[in-house]
């Protein structure tokens, strides 16, 4: 019910008083949702999580037998939340944008991301765009431009 396949977007409902916010589901997730069978309004039938958590902890089990690797089995939804949350701010270094992906209503909440992220690595990867076409793709792949070169180069930079 709370994804709206026409703008791309699923609305986020708040949980332990936290913001409500609108994410952009990329264009390959929608296609997936769209492949599911549609027996009711919600995406996994009843709309209860537990089914859906059930479901996580047995493939998640899975997983780690195939594997031999048991510390799969420690990896939960909150484990996922913070690698996402630090790898957010390792990218941007927006402390406000994590805020508002996350939906927290005070900034100490978010603060806990932080911790690890090591601060002297600024180490960058660099790319050159020759032109629009080029530079369009790195900017999809996640680049920043730098600057223009004399020569009309498009200098861009990612987080290693």
């Amino acid at each position: 019910m709370d994804v709206d396949f026409e703008k791309g977007t699923v609305r986020i409902t708040p949980e332990k008083g936290s913001n409500p916010r609108t994410l952009k589901l990329s264009n390959k997730l929608l296609s997936m949702l769209n492949r599911l069978p549609r027996r009711s309004a919600y995406i996994y039938n009843t709309g209860l999580l537990e089914h859906f958590a059930q479901n996580y902890r047995h493939q998640r089990k899975s997983v780690a037998w195939k594997l031999n690797n048991p510390r799969i089995n420690q990896i939960t939804f909150k484990t996922l939340r913070h690698f996402k949350a630090t790898m957010e701010y390792h990218k941007t270094r927006d402390i406000l944008h994590v805020m508002h992906l996350l939906g927290h209503k005070r900034i100490e909440n978010t603060l806990v991301y932080t911790h690890l992220v090591d601060f002297q690595s600024d180490e960058y990867v660099s790319q050159i765009a020759k032109n629009a076409d080029e530079a369009c793709k790195l900017v999809e792949a996640g680049f920043e431009f730098v600057c223009t070169t004399p020569e009309n180069l498009m200098l861009f930079r990612k987080r290693k």
